[in-house]
């Protein structure tokens, strides 16, 4: 896999949040010309940790213009053509999201100018609806606009091929946060108990990193824990800031007082609590942390979202369960904490997962692959 870009690299993005910056940083390293990112703030209710501190790519804030919400959200990016004009990519990247209204004036900029685009998204999703066919064809001459798609999973690759983009030219590039790990892996407690009358072993760490929000269901997490029997109650760390933490913590205190609210950590702050932690769990949509948790050996259990994680969280190193099933999460919470040895096994899967095939080197490979792929094409059918 070539590892160099020698031209100019520009990205779109709606929001620069802050889990980006090391793979931005580590794509602009592997770009000869630079990289430059456009990029804007989130919506207050959106509770998104952005940053403009970047350190080897450059950033050009977008001034966004937010409308309407839910499903009829609309995104307006004033300067996007100014920034065009200014970097002169040699190839863009942009947010395959057609409720960005500015995206198709950046689209025909790239035509006028001959340089390829590459959409960067989830995936296209079945639609339903009596609009569905209007719709779905709709995305489709969206879509069709890219000479490229990447995508997080497989499962967003063969939803872009069913809609009717080409195969070849949809790329995976799995979704990570962190890079591959360089130490061993960690070594935990065994728990062997040899005889009945032996005391109980300490109780075990589960963990949650992430924002503190509703659709991270950490609340679901606290009842679960408080369902267990009294031998598999665990130690439970709650790492993370939001707007839900004053109400977590309450109901923490009346279900699970066991539950340790430990604020925001960031970065090399969290590698404590992923090393004495024995299992990862997000009940919830959303979250990197679990990549970053799988380079610590550590089993996971997450909610089913997107398909960004299918490729993460597999049978052998976890499970993936309904995000809103509060008793499938505490049954499965059950089943994880009462086998420790399988625990060890499915953690050590979680690292070789994370060691050789997710991982930010991963990540910035495949994009690196695909950015040269287009340029290469568009030099030969100028």
């Amino acid at each position: 896999m070539t590892t160099r870009f020698p031209g100019r690299l520009g990205v779109q993005q709606r929001v620069l949040p802050l889990y980006r910056v090391p793979f931005f940083d580590a794509l602009a390293a592997a770009c000869d010309g630079g990289l430059s990112l456009f990029a804007g703030l989130p919506r207050l209710e959106e509770s998104i940790a952005v940053t403009d501190q970047l350190r080897f790519t450059h950033y050009v804030f977008a001034r966004n213009l937010h409308f309407l919400g839910g499903p009829l959200y609309l995104c307006y990016q004033r300067g996007l053509l100014d920034w065009l004009d200014d970097w002169r990519p040699d190839v863009l990247i942009v947010e395959a999201n057609p409720r960005y209204l500015s995206t198709p004036a950046a689209l025909n900029w790239a035509k006028r100018m001959n340089v390829p685009v590459i959409g960067w998204g989830l995936g296209a999703p079945p639609l339903s609806g009596p609009l569905a066919g209007v719709r779905r064809n709709r995305r489709l001459r969206f879509l069709s606009r890219f000479d490229a798609l990447l995508t997080y999973s497989r499962r967003g690759a063969d939803e872009y091929a069913t809609l009717g983009f080409p195969a070849d030219k949809v790329f995976v590039a799995p979704n990570a946060s962190a890079p591959r790990p360089t130490a061993p892996l960690p070594s935990r407690r065994a728990f062997i108990v040899t005889r009945p009358t032996a005391p109980l072993p300490p109780r075990l760490i589960v963990l949650f990193v992430g924002r503190l929000q509703a659709r991270k269901r950490v609340d679901d997490l606290l009842r679960a824990c408080a369902s267990l029997s009294e031998n598999l109650k665990p130690r439970l760390l709650i790492v993370g800031e939001g707007p839900e933490r004053e109400k977590l913590e309450s109901l923490a205190k009346t279900v699970y007082p066991r539950a340790e609210f430990v604020g925001p950590r960031f970065k090399d702050e969290l590698a404590p609590y992923f090393a004495a932690a024995d299992l990862f769990v997000l009940p919830g949509t959303g979250g990197l942390a679990v990549q970053e948790a799988m380079s610590y050996g550590l089993p996971v259990i997450m909610g089913q979202g997107d398909g960004t994680n299918d490729d993460l969280v597999r049978p052998a190193n976890g499970w993936q369960i309904p995000s809103d099933d509060p008793g499938a999460l505490a049954e499965t919470l059950r089943t994880a904490l009462s086998d420790v040895a399988r625990l060890r096994a499915m953690g050590a899967e979680s690292y070789r997962i994370a060691a050789e095939e997710i991982n930010l080197e991963k990540m910035v490979g495949v994009f690196v692959e695909v950015v040269n792929y287009c340029q290469a094409k568009t030099y030969r059918n100028p």
